[in-house]
């Protein structure tokens, strides 16, 4: 992983790290119990405060967090010239809509873009998958002791949590350029 061409590796580790995580959450104590030992005080000092201030500080600062690890561990640069070239090829397409032999070759060639562009982009989840995973869980934990309260009287906790990270997130990669 040292540098930002990206592999699927880290993502398959990662992803396979998350769902062991969630598994067996309850079944190993000492995963949960740690992870509460360490977000209780913290975020869950927030939860109590305000459910909904804090639960909006928590969703603020994930999405700051997640969104500057994914600017700076991925090649954006690479990013930014693989998404104009797939631009560039999708115009053609539109040209070609009624040529369906040269349709078909450029779409190939579209085809050929996917994994690239994921190994470039995915691999922030390699820094953000687990601790996000440990926190869906300790939320799950919180919100359920809270009786499954709503948000604005009619969001549950990942409703909010969802629709919130979506707003931030859009703020924060224009504010930080991220592709």
């Amino acid at each position: 992983m040292n540098d930002k061409k990206g592999s699927f590796k880290p993502i398959f580790i990662v992803l396979l790290a998350s769902i062991l995580i969630a598994l067996f959450w309850n079944s190993f104590p000492w995963i949960r119990n740690s992870v509460h030992a360490v977000l209780d005080p913290s975020a869950g000092a927030l939860l109590s405060w305000n459910l909904t201030w804090g639960m909006l500080i928590i969703v603020f600062i994930l999405t700051a967090i997640t969104t500057v690890i994914q600017k700076y561990a991925t090649d954006q640069e690479s990013l930014k010239e693989l998404r104009k070239e797939q631009k560039l090829l999708q115009e053609e397409m539109k040209k070609y809509k009624d040529n369906p032999q040269k349709l078909m070759e450029l779409q190939k060639k579209s085809f050929a873009f996917i994994p690239q562009t994921m190994k470039l982009s995915m691999r922030g989840a390699a820094f953000t998958g687990i601790p996000l995973i440990l926190f869906f869980r300790w939320f799950m934990d919180v919100f359920t002791v809270l009786g499954s309260p709503k948000f604005f009287g009619f969001f549950s906790w990942f409703w909010f949590y969802l629709i919130f990270t979506l707003i931030f997130s859009s703020i924060f990669r224009k504010i930080f350029k991220v592709v």
